[in-house]
């Protein structure tokens, strides 16, 4: 195959190093959990297969280190290491936490590092003087030792994939989790790609043997095959993980924004204490705990400012106009603001409506409350009737 031939690397490249980048704080905040370390290993070893095999690459390898063809061994390792990686995650997923586990998964590791250690004594002990970026396997197909390294590798990576299979389809009707599900779907397929992968190449070689020219298929049918495998596998191992992460994210970024108008609205408060001050990177469900926690710490302060006769007029105001829910957050907003009034004049509520502390109906409820900041003119309309309301009373009063 000649050089003119382009397959696009690229992208299956780009993408697994942004997987990487995006999995690098995790893996520094959680570098103990097994399930971080082997995801981000298997993404590095698969970023590292897609580098070292890009055509450019391999001549630089090779230029660079002044042996011919040592991009092989090192591409080759870097692909048995995320297969052994694969199957172990695979295990761990099926698994659940035991003895039985813990040993299969260390018979993988030593299994798969014999195959990288017989990797690297097979091409020392082969000689490949020519170089060849594209065809390797099927020109050094009947070379002495380079033929077992070929073998060795190509051998080890389609037992990678029928065991994973086979795990995998024995597994699946048990999974009900859709993340875990969704991930098994594309390890199905990626896994599938990387036995046709095999057996393109393993053909090109046999016929070798048999003295016919079938490299087309070890040159041109078999790496589109790998760079699909590279690509499934890694977002299968991924969406397990990135989905209820990206599903929480979703659900803290609403909680934090909702959250926002009575943040802002009871920033007059003094806080109880110097508050701790958050930077960019700390995660988003600390975050929302704080502002949670400052909001409740500025209800405490603003206990004493609370009207709840104000609160109720409002509310049965509000009932005569929209349902329980919406009456509920809009009777307690309007109810909010008027303490903040109160605390901000520095007159406290009535001694006849003091109370302990704000009401559940007001403190299990700050989210929708909140959320009910934003609905001005039915605030102000409500405002206005609760306002009409007390005026009323106090000249009956009088």
């Amino acid at each position: 195959m000649g050089p003119h031939f382009h397959i696009p690397y690229a992208l299956p490249t780009v993408l697994l190093a942004l997987a990487v980048l995006l999995k690098l704080p995790t893996f520094v905040r959680a570098w103990r959990n097994p399930e971080v370390r082997a995801t981000t290993v298997l993404l590095v070893c698969a970023t590292c297969v897609l580098v070292v095999v890009t055509p450019v690459n391999i001549e630089r390898l090779n230029a660079w280190t002044g042996i011919p063809n040592f991009a092989s061994p090192w591409a080759y390792s870097f692909l048995t290491a995320s297969g052994a990686t694969g199957l172990a995650m695979i295990t761990r997923w099926r698994e659940p936490p035991s003895e039985r586990r813990s040993r299969g998964i260390r018979r993988i590791h030593w299994a798969y590092g014999g195959v990288v250690a017989g990797l690297w004594m097979t091409f020392f002990l082969a000689s490949v003087p020519e170089p060849r970026v594209y065809d390797l396997d099927t020109y050094y197909a009947g070379t002495p030792w380079m033929r077992e390294h070929i073998l060795l590798y190509l051998g080890a990576h389609a037992v990678t994939g029928i065991v994973a299979t086979r795990m995998l389809r024995q597994w699946s009707p048990t999974v009900t989790d859709r993340w875990v599900k969704s991930g098994v779907v594309f390890l199905l397929a990626g896994f599938a790609a990387g036995l046709v992968f095999d057996a393109a190449k393993l053909t090109a070689v046999s016929a070798r043997w048999c003295g016919a020219d079938w490299d087309v298929l070890s040159t041109r049918i078999a790496p589109p095959f790998a760079l699909l495998q590279a690509s499934l596998v890694a977002v299968g191992f991924i969406v397990p993980q990135a989905g209820p992460a990206l599903r929480n994210a979703v659900r803290d970024q609403r909680e934090y924004l909702r959250l926002r108008p009575l943040w802002r609205a009871l920033r007059v408060l003094a806080p109880a204490a110097a508050p701790a001050r958050f930077g960019f990177w700390v995660p988003l469900d600390l975050r929302v705990m704080q502002r949670q926690q400052r909001i409740h710490d500025a209800l405490r302060l603003l206990a004493p400012h609370f009207r709840h006769d104000v609160h109720e007029r409002a509310l049965a105001a509000a009932r005569a106009a929209h349902g329980e829910a919406r009456a509920r957050d809009l009777a307690g907003a309007v109810a909010l603001r008027d303490a903040i009034d109160g605390y901000a004049a520095g007159v406290p509520a009535p001694a006849t409506e003091r109370s302990p502390g704000i009401g559940t109906d007001i403190s299990d409820h700050i989210g929708t409350i909140s959320l009910a900041l934003y609905r001005r003119r039915a605030l102000a309309a409500l405002g206005r009737r609760v306002t009409s309301t007390e005026s009323g009373l106090n000249a009956h009063a009088q």
